[in-house]
């Protein structure tokens, strides 16, 4: 039975679903569910990240973490983790650059935290020469020993519940079945709109998934020392995000209802969330930074001209990755950096905010 079919039978066996139900059994059901069966990264895929756009992208980040490594004091042993590695790009580019600052490598203990069964083939192969290890989740990792984190566009494909103001109150926004049994939204019933303003017709989103894993990483922070570094698409601080529910597929905006399993469901990551709870485990959040501002800061320029130098026939295509990875009407502004950290230590890129 497909993915479609057995979400409308439980539909009509049990009530509707919360978005973020949707979102977990649409990328994550075993048997059809996107990260499971058809991840699709890529030109050729339904999306298209940062790493897959430009090496410079990892390579940066790679000397980002070995910065950070060395501010530290260089220990001898501590946790290289990334969580939702994708095909592992960033992490063979962040490999490389790091190896160039003597002992970073051999001092990592590499973890990819992957759910995806497809994904971690794909890793594992680009990474054949990596001491790398997986697991399921980051409470999986052993503690001890200081942490190093990166995760880029992970945020944006955690469960998130929707709210739409009406005039009774706030409802929560569903998905159920209409009169001829296809997939449909609605809103349960509204609860009294206490605490929170809003237009009628205004929508807020809340993802207890993305605050419970700022929670993890700032605890393991706050106990073993170390930054994580998140990167995703989202608002700025004091923006509201409003609706932002999306569905990709061959790089397409599509109906997120239309395909169960068969596109990317996304929302905006929720950085202040994310921050505040990192802050009640007792680690510190710096203020965002566009990922225009971060790249910057950490010399794309120099590497792109550095790129373009050395390869004189590709000049005018690593332009244009530059320009992707930095324009203001590209991943340049929308994208934005989050960078967590032990209390009393500032990782390279954010000392002047």
């Amino acid at each position: 039975m497909a993915l479609r079919e057995r979400l409308a039978a439980q539909i009509a066996a049990t009530g509707p679903l919360s978005l973020a139900e949707y979102m977990t059994i649409c990328l994550h059901d075993p048997q059809a569910g996107y990260y499971a069966t058809r991840p699709g990264l890529g030109a050729g895929g339904d999306f298209i990240t940062a790493p897959l756009v430009s090496q410079m992208f990892g390579e940066l980040i790679g000397l980002w973490a070995a910065a950070c490594w060395q501010a530290q004091g260089a220990p001898p042993r501590f946790r290289l983790v990334e969580m939702g590695p994708g095909d592992g790009t960033l992490m063979a580019d962040l490999l490389r650059a790091g190896a160039t600052v003597p002992g970073f490598v051999e001092a990592a203990d590499l973890w990819l935290v992957e759910v995806s069964r497809p994904l971690r083939d794909r890793q594992a192969e680009r990474l054949s020469t990596a001491r790398a290890q997986w697991c399921d989740s980051l409470d999986q990792i052993p503690d001890g020993a200081p942490m190093i984190l990166v995760a880029n566009e992970l945020l944006d494909c955690l469960p998130t519940r929707q709210f739409v103001r009406t005039p009774e109150g706030w409802a929560e926004r569903m998905v159920g079945l209409d009169a001829a049994g296809d997939l449909t939204f609605g809103l349960a019933a509204p609860l009294p709109a206490k605490g929170r303003p809003g237009a009628v017709g205004a929508v807020f989103e809340s993802s207890p998934a993305q605050a419970a894993l700022g929670s993890q990483i700032g605890a393991r922070l706050a106990a073993d020392g170390g930054a994580a570094l998140l990167i995703d698409y989202g608002p700025a601080a004091g923006e509201e995000g409003g609706d932002t529910f999306q569905a990709l597929k061959g790089h397409q905006k599509v109906d997120p209802l239309a395909c169960p399993g068969e596109a990317d469901l996304t929302v905006h990551a929720d950085f202040a969330a994310v921050a505040e709870a990192a802050r009640a485990e007792g680690a510190e959040a710096r203020p965002l930074l566009t990922q225009a501002e971060f790249l910057r800061r950490l010399g794309i320029e120099a590497r792109a001209s550095a790129l373009a130098r050395s390869r004189p026939d590709r000049a005018d295509q690593i332009g244009r990755q530059f320009e992707r990875l930095t324009a203001q009407d590209q991943m340049g502004v929308l994208f934005k950096v989050l960078a967590l950290h032990r209390p009393g230590f500032i990782p390279p890129a954010f000392e002047a905010d």
